[in-house]
């Protein structure tokens, strides 16, 4: 059944406006990525007295089961032919073994060490599941951009998770928003697409 006329042209702009929103969303996602991974890692090195800490899984009622990631981790590293150390293996680790950490199943053995991650999460909201919602949200945001993925269907769900990543950055370190300010471009992006498309 042939398309009827315009219909490849505006498939094209909405390509055009998802690949702008993608970048835009890129430095709110990197940033909460990388502190997210690095506080969990400083509170987990604070848990088990070593940087390996992931060495301790196995030996850890109801974290072996997280032993799979790290090994993979591990093999990662070493077909680059490199030195396998505990900060290469947490730079190789995804970004859903970071979120993971924070689910249900985690919630005896991991949230009492795990909530020092957020120092700026108000007491009445640390609870894990107040964590865990947004983390994935963040989680399946982040995997539909860097999967090329349409993301440029529903502006206003948009616009509340590009402000969810920023309470959450701001729960691990109050400063990150307003670092993050000056490099983050997301409203005027969206508008400007939200524009393009009327």
């Amino acid at each position: 059944m042939p398309r009827p006329p315009g219909d490849e042209a505006k498939a094209l702009r909405h390509y055009q406006c998802n690949i702008q929103i993608s970048e835009a969303l890129y430095p709110v996602l990197s940033t909460l990525e990388v502190a997210l991974r690095n506080a969990v890692n400083r509170e987990l090195i604070h848990k088990f007295g070593v940087s390996d800490w992931y060495s301790h899984f196995s030996t850890t009622p109801g974290l072996a089961k997280l032993n799979k990631d790290i090994t993979g981790a591990q093999q990662q590293i070493t077909r680059r032919n490199e030195l396998v150390t505990p900060p290469k293996v947490v730079a190789e680790l995804t970004l859903g073994f970071w979120v993971r950490l924070f689910n249900a199943e985690f919630e005896r053995t991991l949230w009492k060490d795990l909530r020092r991650v957020f120092p700026n999460l108000p007491k009445v909201q640390k609870q894990r599941k107040n964590v865990s919602a947004p983390l994935n949200n963040f989680r399946n945001l982040r995997n539909r951009v860097f999967h090329n993925e349409p993301i440029c269907w529903r502006f206003t769900h948009l616009q509340q998770a590009h402000q969810e990543m920023r309470t959450v950055l701001g729960w691990i370190n109050k400063d990150l928003p307003s670092w993050l300010q000056p490099i983050d471009r997301f409203d005027s992006v969206l508008q400007d697409v939200i524009n393009k498309l009327k």
